[in-house]
């Protein structure tokens, strides 16, 4: 036993001897030596870098080493998995002048050759790098033993398992290759002690982070890495460059474990097992894979949270970010939408300001509103295309986005969020849930009233109370709205206050309605219903459930004060009258026409949208905004005209 563990440690005992020798006290700065590296059998000295991330010997030798950033992660995936990188790092074979050595052995040799080279580093990192911040950390104090070894993680273990286990027994088999042709059984036996790689992938990112800290911060630190990167043992690369060596060893198992099981002979007997170490290795790399991903989702995942200011409610690392960008918030008050930003993640909408002055975050959030329970639909508004409703517990949004696509885009990834949420609450109320429980849970969606945030009614849309039909005036009776249901009414009917459950049971101003609902108390000022007058028909229902419906231009002496534009409707309940609102949301029309007898007339000559109503002495002037739509209207009407109604054969829709 004791003579095949030095059998096992004589192939690397050349590699350190010059690093041991050199790390006594008071070794010169430039005593570290590679030399043993180059004399290694057909093996030229270690790659000093890969061609994309070659640094100049003055990049090496001044301000320390560089940053890592994400998007180098990231391409450093997709290099990982290719093989452009193979022709960089194949060493120079030597074979016997006269032989043909065959393809499997050569491809054995060139991976016995890389890991020779690749103990070295390993060696370089643990054994100089590591030991030596770590003896300048315990004598100077200058900086914590800690950070020194989380910037190493667990690269001992890696060196240790590659200098002892690895590359032993990887020189015996090509040393007996005459004997034994195969090494797919050693891979096999030691493929799974590569996933320990993952943990050192993993740490990468807050290792380079704290490399260049503490590079920064701390002279000494800088100093020990100063001597160590100029000597010629590191190549004249810095730390950073060296540990990006262990990220990139995995995948070059796979490339050359794939290119030995292709050249060998299909009767092989080291297929079968080839082939399996081949899974094994490819496993191991998807671990290291799966760490670079996971590192790339919390980085992106901080820098959100950064812009956002790091609010303790909002940072949580289990969160996935679904999709963010900018949308237009359709105001109920101004005219114009307002830029704003949205933040989707699988729990949570963040709605959000941004900042006019960026101090550290670029947003603030407004509203947090939870996906659970959130409901998302196209709107329909000829005014604002491309609009949609997301509406939560918490708030009801209206917003528009830029294009269809993009307003299909976020409806889509909402309805997946929501879709997640509900699938995984069906199956916890199916485990916790009881009959009972379930009945209750179909009456409170039953009615929805105090539970979830409202879509409030934009007050361009209506000139009166939408409960008392007051109309509304700057000074008297000004315009607030029911937080309970959305309704624009005056200060008088929204007098009232009920706690509602999606404001954490808040009191909040309700309409007089809303607080007979939500409390169960009717107020001894109640006032009794007025009988209906004939004006008195909701828009609202009417738009909806219309023969022809929208807004006309109301030209002359006829109209009187009333605003020259009118929202204009046929109901279909009642479609031998028109009624003409102020605004599309309001309870009352301040005209209605009975349409039975009139005569619908072309308009003066030159404007090819004016259409005129007369009877009797009576005449009423409109104008559409295009002929299409006064076509409809003056079919609508003298359909209207002649008695004609929904219910007769000649019955047909004509609104939109």
């Amino acid at each position: 036993m004791e003579g095949a563990s030095e059998e096992k440690l004589a192939s690397v005992s050349n590699l350190v001897t010059v690093f041991e020798n050199s790390r006594t006290p008071g070794a010169a700065p430039g005593a570290h030596r590679l030399a043993a590296a180059h004399q290694l059998p057909g093996c030229r000295s270690p790659p000093a870098a890969e061609p994309w991330e070659k640094p100049s010997v003055d990049e090496a030798l001044g301000s320390g080493p560089r940053t890592v950033s994400r998007r180098y992660l990231s391409s450093l995936k997709n290099k990982l998995s290719s093989g452009t990188w193979r022709k960089s790092c194949q060493p120079t074979t030597c074979p016997e002048p006269g032989t043909q050595e065959p393809e499997e052995k050569r491809i054995v040799r060139e991976l016995l050759q890389t890991e020779q080279a690749y103990v070295a580093r390993l060696h370089l990192l643990d054994q100089v790098f590591f030991q030596e911040l770590l003896e300048e950390a315990r004598s100077s104090k200058a900086f914590p033993e800690d950070v020194v070894r989380l910037i190493f993680s667990n690269i001992s273990s890696i060196y240790q398992f590659h200098a002892q286990f690895f590359l032993p027994e990887l020189q015996r088999r090509l040393d007996d290759w005459t004997a034994t042709p195969r090494i797919g059984d050693v891979i096999q036996k030691l493929a799974p002690f590569l996933k320990m790689y993952s943990e050192y992938v993993k740490n990468f990112e807050r290792a380079a982070e704290l490399l260049a800290t503490w590079t920064e911060k701390s002279p000494p630190f800088q100093e020990v890495l100063t001597r160590i990167q100029s000597s010629e043992a590191s190549g004249s690369l810095t730390l950073q460059h060296h540990m990006l060596e262990p990220v990139q060893r995995i995948p070059r198992y796979e490339l050359l474990l794939k290119e030995y099981v292709q050249k060998l002979p299909a009767q092989a007997p080291d297929r079968a097992d080839a082939q399996k170490a081949l899974d094994l290795i490819f496993s191991a790399a998807q671990h290291s894979n799966a760490a670079i991903t996971e590192m790339e989702r919390l980085q992106e995942l901080w820098e959100v949270y950064q812009r956002l200011g790091l609010e303790d409610d909002i940072v949580d690392p289990s969160n996935t970010l679904l999709r963010e960008g900018p949308v237009l918030k359709i105001s109920f008050r101004r005219k114009d939408p307002v830029e704003r930003y949205l933040f989707l993640f699988n729990n949570m909408l963040l709605y959000c300001v941004p900042r006019v002055i960026q101090v550290g975050a670029h947003f603030q959030v407004r509203t947090r509103i939870d996906v659970a329970g959130m409901k998302v639909r196209e709107l329909t508004d000829a005014e604002f295309p491309h609009a949609f409703l997301v509406s939560g517990k918490q708030r009801t949004l209206e917003l528009q986005a830029r294009s269809q696509e993009e307003m299909i885009s976020w409806m889509q990834a909402c309805q997946a969020a929501i879709d997640l949420i509900e699938k995984r609450n069906e199956t916890f109320k199916a485990a916790v849930q009881g009959s009972e429980g379930a009945a209750q849970e179909q009456e409170l969606q039953s009615e929805e009233l105090g539970l979830r945030a409202p879509q409030w009614v934009r007050d361009k849309m209506v000139t009166m109370c939408m409960r008392c039909r007051e109309p509304f005036n700057a000074l008297t009776r000004r315009r607030h709205h029911c937080r309970a249901c959305g309704y624009v009414v005056c200060a008088r009917c929204s007098d009232y206050r009920a706690e509602l459950k999606f404001d954490d049971n808040r009191p909040n101003r309700v309409c007089f309605d809303c607080y007979t609902f939500l409390t169960g108390n009717v107020l001894p000022e109640d006032k009794e219903d007025k009988r209906r007058g004939i004006l008195e028909k909701g828009s609202a229902a009417g738009s909806e459930q219309s023969l022809e419906c929208s807004f006309l231009q109301l030209i002359g002496d006829k109209w009187g004060k009333s605003s020259s534009r009118g929202w204009c409707v046929i109901p279909r309940d009642d479609p031998l009258v028109l009624y003409v609102y102020a605004a599309p949301q309001d309870v009352r029309a301040h005209t209605s026409i009975p349409l039975l007898g009139y005569q619908v007339t072309p308009g003066p000559p030159g404007d090819p949208r004016v259409f005129q109503l007369q009877q009797s002495g009576q005449l009423y002037t409109f104008k559409a905004e295009t002929e299409e739509l006064r076509e409809r209207w003056v079919k609508a009407m003298e359909r209207a005209a002649s008695g004609w109604s929904p219910g007769e054969p000649e019955d047909g829709d004509l609104s939109d």
